[in-house]
């Protein structure tokens, strides 16, 4: 008895990775990002800043694959400056960017293993606001088993600044590593 035991656990051990070896569904990205603002009413108060996001891509058998991107960024210097409403007058809400949160869904397009875009879009949260935000994105992958990736892409916020109707627009330079 003891020795059946063994051996269906030995076997159980050696042939069980194997059976199990699925490919997994979705492959999560962990980032690390680099943020120049490009374009702002108050550019002087958020001239860049740093973030991290998680990517998520659904692994289907074609070129083009569902996505879902979540990112927070941090912009840290401010130059104090205060500026006035197009109008003069004093301004009733601070228009510095200190964090940005964004959620944007889209499609990647993989025209060769090693290289991607990345059209996205979706809500971005700037202080109180929610606003409509488009990131489209190049990216490659450093290796065919593409453990690390990196990607160049611009984030573009609509209607920022509600009386002068100013986007906001910023580059973001990203390096990720595969969690899965």
């Amino acid at each position: 008895m003891l020795r059946k035991i063994i051996l269906f656990s030995f076997f159980s051990f050696v042939f069980s990775p194997a059976f199990s070896q699925v490919p997994r569904k979705v492959s999560l990205y962990l980032f690390s990002q680099y943020n120049k603002t490009l374009s702002d009413q108050t550019k002087g108060n958020n001239p860049w800043g740093f973030g991290l996001g998680m990517q998520a891509t659904a692994n289907t058998k074609t070129k083009l694959k569902p996505m879902l991107e979540i990112t927070a960024d941090w912009y840290l210097e401010d130059d104090k400056v205060l500026r006035l409403s197009p109008d003069g007058s004093f301004p009733t809400q601070d228009h510095t960017v200190n964090k940005m949160i964004n959620v944007f869904a889209g499609t990647t397009f993989s025209p060769i293993p090693e290289i991607y875009t990345i059209i996205a879009a979706g809500p971005s949260f700037i202080g109180d606001q929610v606003l409509l935000g488009i990131k489209p994105t190049f990216g490659f992958y450093f290796s065919k088993s593409q453990r690390l990736t990196a990607k160049l892409a611009y984030i573009h916020i609509f209607n920022r600044d509600k009386l002068s109707a100013k986007d906001f627009g910023t580059l973001s330079i990203g390096v990720g590593v595969k969690l899965f």
